[in-house]
Parts: C-alpha cells; structure tokens; sequence
C-alpha cells in the first residue's frame, strides 16, 4: 500500500518488476496501480500537512523513535518514504503553478514567500524515522483501508494521542509495538465515531448536527437560564461544539489533560454521551462569564475555553450524570 509500484523486496527472492504496457505511468487506465498512486499522493498531501503540525506544544512528535520501520529505511530495497514522496510530490507542484486565467506560472521552488511546513522542522538524517512519520504512515494506511471515508482533516488529532500514550509507555516491549498498537486502536474508535467525519450524515440522527443539537437540548435540562442567554445571542452549538465533540476535546485542552479526559470517556460504557455531558459541564462552569458577556466576549470563551482543570469538569459532568 505504500510501495512505488514496480519495487518488490529484492531480498525476498522476488525481482524488480518491468514496467510494462498495461501498467506504466503514463497509462490513463483508472484501474493502472500508477494511477492509483498519483491520486494517493493528493490524500498523503493533506495527511502530510496534519501530521506535521501534530501538538505544537510538545517537539514530541518531531523527534525520532527508536523502532522506525527498518523494512521501508533499508536502502537495499529501494523503498521511497512518505516523507520522500511527499517532498519530490510537492516540489513538481509548486514549480509549475496554473492560475485562474490558464497562464502558467514557472517559480523557483528554492525561493518561497512564506516557509513551507517541509521547512518547519529540521528533518531527521536518512535512517531515522520522526513520530509524525510514523503517524503518517498510520493515517495513510487507514485511508487506504476505508476508501470511503479515506482521510479528513481532525483525524490527525484524534490518533495522536493514541499514539503518545503507547509510544512513551515505560514498558520497552510494549513500546515498541506502538505503531501497530495505535492503528488498532485508531480502526476501532473510528469505527465508533466515523460518522462525523462523513459530511453527507451530519443531518442524520447519528451525525455531528444531532450530537450537536443534544449538547444544547441537555443545557436546556440541566440549565435553562444559559440556556436562553445562548439562545437570545444566537450562539449555535456549531460554532463551538462541532470541534469539541468531533475531535473530542483534543484541541481544547493540552495534551497531559486530553489524555485524562479520555481515560473517563473510554471508561463509561455510554462514553459519547458522557462527552455531550462533558460539554454541558463545559458550559455550565463558566455560566457567570457566559451571562454578563456580549456575543464576542462569549464566542471568545467558547472558542479559547478558559478552565484549565480537567478533573474539575469531569466531577461536573459526574455531577450532571447522577442528577439524571
């Protein structure tokens, strides 16, 4: 799946294979595996540009791990990295650029205005693997095993502290199993929460929008006064919620306290509807601020959530559970 086709494993008695007629580059064939492969590089892109960026926070995920894929680093067999893909990927585009009249625009690629996120992080020597890497690799693998929903921009942040967690366990037998640990992982909390990464469910009664919806509907329950003041501003649960629950909660918080929220969230048997009743909790702890606040006041609260104490909201959400 992420082999150049036409590569094989030399040492595994099988030889480089001749590119022949029906499956050469060149081939339009929608079926060609070169084909295939160009339109791989458009999602790997994207994954890319994530995977990059994952927990500025912490230098982490830029530093190297000590079980890359030796089978891919060998330089025997011939193997291209994501990473090399994707740079020789990005080279061919941003040299030729086509704009809106048609007129082709020929730029140097060593001259940029802006710094490219290649440039923003200094790349491990040839051999070593970074943790983004190997969270690539993971997301680019997904993508190619669930075609229909392939990638979409938040997944990034949903593995990422998957892959944290197993990756600095103490445990050095277990550590080193983190890559395939954190895709298993990964496969089964998505195929509980895929559905709000697919657009054309949001309406539906298990996508985003009815999740969103049931955030309020609950705030109206547990607190009808914020409720109405939410309301009366015309502060809709999708200008805030839609990022708490789809990635669940990963870019409110830092990543020691992600961490800790999830560990209640896997815990609970009804654990997304837990989340929702984290979310009301959310809500509720900084109700005062919420109801002297103008709508930007509150819309900067919403969207830069101030509580920096995790336990604190989860013992509200308790709260909110057994008041039920």
């Amino acid at each position: 799946m992420i082999i150049q086709p036409g590569i094989a494993k030399a040492n595994m008695g099988v030889s480089r294979e001749d590119v022949t007629f029906e499956d050469h580059p060149l081939n339009p064939n929608p079926d060609s595996r070169w084909n295939t492969y160009f339109k791989d590089n458009e999602v790997l892109l994207q994954i890319d540009k994530d995977v990059r960026r994952l927990c500025p926070d912490i230098s982490f995920f830029q530093r190297g791990t000590e079980y890359p894929c030796l089978l891919i680093l060998d330089p025997q067999n011939e193997f291209e990295t994501l990473r090399k893909r994707v740079e020789q990927t990005t080279l061919k585009s941003q040299t030729v650029a086509r704009n809106r009249s048609g007129v082709t625009n020929m730029s140097s690629p060593h001259k940029t205005t802006a710094p490219s996120s290649l440039n923003e992080y200094e790349v491990l020597p040839n051999g070593c693997e970074a943790h983004w890497e190997v969270v690539e690799r993971i997301l680019f693998i997904y993508a190619k095993l669930n075609p229909g929903i392939a990638y979409v921009q938040g997944m990034n942040e949903i593995v990422g502290p998957l892959y944290y967690t197993f990756a600095t366990d103490p445990n050095s037998e277990w550590k080193e199993h983190a890559e395939a640990d954190t895709f298993f992982c990964f496969t089964n909390l998505m195929a509980e929460i895929r559905d709000n990464f697919i657009k054309s469910l949001d309406d539906s009664q298990c996508g985003i929008t009815y999740k969103m919806e049931k955030v309020y509907s609950t705030l109206k329950e547990k607190d009808v006064e914020l409720y109405l003041k939410l309301q009366e501003q015309n502060i809709k649960p999708q200008f805030f919620a839609f990022r708490w629950l789809t990635l669940l909660l990963s870019q409110e918080f830092l990543l020691p306290d992600v961490i800790r929220i999830w560990d209640s969230l896997f815990a609970d048997d009804n654990r997304f509807d837990f989340l929702l009743l984290v979310c009301c909790a959310m809500l509720i702890l900084i109700r005062e601020q919420l109801l002297e606040g103008d709508f930007t006041v509150n819309m900067r609260l919403l969207q830069d959530y101030p509580i920096t104490d995790v336990c604190q909201i989860l013992q509200k959400a308790k709260e909110l559970q057994d008041s039920k």
